[in-house]
């Protein structure tokens, strides 16, 4: 049907006319804080309102700079920035860029013509921020000599750790001369040697907190060779003390949290280390001593006393296995030499003429051993087990060696 449009379409059209708007595009509304709500994820929902109306407003947390105070329902405040429709829900809101309480107006251009010239001089630069330090035994606190800031200061720091020293140097937090009398304190506890500076005070209006927005209190804390922690008012208070300290803390007890290290923490971590120090030393001790053993092994069998003893083992093992070979080989050269003998024995001369045997031979002690080898009337000498028969061949006879004595 021609003419109808869908919700999404109506919407951005009305977006558009919205964005088209000249005026709507940077507007301030002065009203009352109603229903106003801080989100955990920063952002700010609230609205204004007055006799005639209510508008819905958010401060996105990207803008919160923008923001002095903590708002509260029923204050009367000017809120500048740009109404636009939220296409999704079809309503328009005012994105807050700014808000400030009503009638303190030329105070916060003070406070943004101030802001604006030190961070144009680089006093907000992070390359100027100093390290706090970790373990800080004295910490230095610029605050006012009684109250809740100086005693939630030092109960958070002698719960972390009791052997801290505290050196508060009593200052004028507001009024006439604070702001001198701030700087004086910083410069005091930066010449006397402190590990850390923390200074602030508690929460307020814009004009309670003016003096950490001073300049002489900005430089002071700029030219400070310690570090500095600011701890001004509530989480959502911002001074331009914060934008030039080290560190900025939302609250004066968040800012001894960060100051002052837990000792029994630091205690038991050092414990741990210990411990795995220990084991880790044992260890190597352990490991160590294991090479030793091996290079005194290494260096006892490379020494020439121990080579020499080794060679002289060996020399005294293969003595004993020659003596025992030579006993085998003389064991056998004797059984050997008992069969010799027997056989000898039994072929011996001697035990021959002793079976009753006897030895013939000639003048020329030839042995006789044929008739034909004798002649009679030749002289023989005969042999027998107790001596020599002399006697002369008388006759002889030739016979086969069988007949012989038939």
């Amino acid at each position: 049907m021609a003419g109808v449009y869908t919700v999404e379409q109506a919407n951005r059209y009305i977006k558009n006319m919205f964005e088209q708007d000249f005026l709507l595009s940077d507007i301030s509304v002065r009203g009352e804080v109603s229903n106003c709500k801080y989100h955990s994820s920063g952002h700010i929902y609230f609205s204004i309102k007055d006799k005639g109306g209510v508008l819905s407003c958010v401060m996105f947390a990207g803008r919160r700079n923008g923001l002095l105070f903590r708002m509260e329902d029923g204050q009367k405040i000017i809120v500048s920035g740009n109404i636009d429709v939220y296409e999704r829900d079809g309503r328009y809101q005012l994105y807050a860029k700014k808000i400030e309480k009503e009638g303190i107006g030329d105070l916060y251009k003070r406070y943004l013509a101030l802001k604006d010239e030190l961070e144009q001089m680089g006093m907000f630069a992070e390359e100027y921020k100093q390290p706090i330090p970790r373990y800080a035994d004295t910490v230095g606190v610029v605050t006012a000599g009684t109250g809740a800031v100086i005693q939630d200061i030092v109960n958070v720091s002698r719960r972390r750790n009791p052997y801290v020293r505290i050196i508060l140097y009593p200052v004028k937090v507001q009024g006439e001369g604070a702001a001198e009398s701030i700087a004086q304190g910083i410069e005091y506890l930066d010449r006397l040697g402190v590990d850390v500076i923390i200074t602030g005070r508690g929460g307020g209006s814009i004009e309670d907190l003016w003096a950490f927005n001073e300049e002489i209190v900005a430089r002071a804390i700029f030219g400070c060779r310690t570090p500095v922690i600011s701890a001004v008012g509530h989480e959502t208070d911002y001074t331009i003390a914060d934008y030039v300290a080290d560190l900025r803390a939302p609250t004066p007890s968040a800012a001894a949290e960060l100051a002052v290290y837990e000792y029994e923490q630091l205690t038991a971590r050092l414990e741990r280390a210990n411990s795995v120090m220990l084991l880790r030393l044992q260890s190597r001790v352990k490991d160590a001593r294991k090479r030793l053993a091996d290079y005194e092994w290494r260096l006892k069998r490379l020494s020439p006393e121990y080579m020499l003893n080794g060679k002289r083992q060996r020399v005294e093992d293969a003595r004993i296995k020659l003596a025992k070979r030579m006993k085998e080989l003389l064991k056998d050269r004797r059984h050997s030499v008992s069969i010799l003998s027997e056989r000898l024995s039994g072929v011996s001369p001697i035990n021959k003429l002793s079976g009753g045997y006897a030895y013939v031979s000639d003048e020329q002690q030839h042995a006789v051993l044929s008739v034909e080898a004798v002649s009679e009337g030749e002289h023989l000498n005969i042999f027998v087990k107790d001596g020599r028969i002399s006697a002369t061949v008388n006759h002889k006879d030739k016979k086969d060696i069988n007949n012989l004595f038939t």
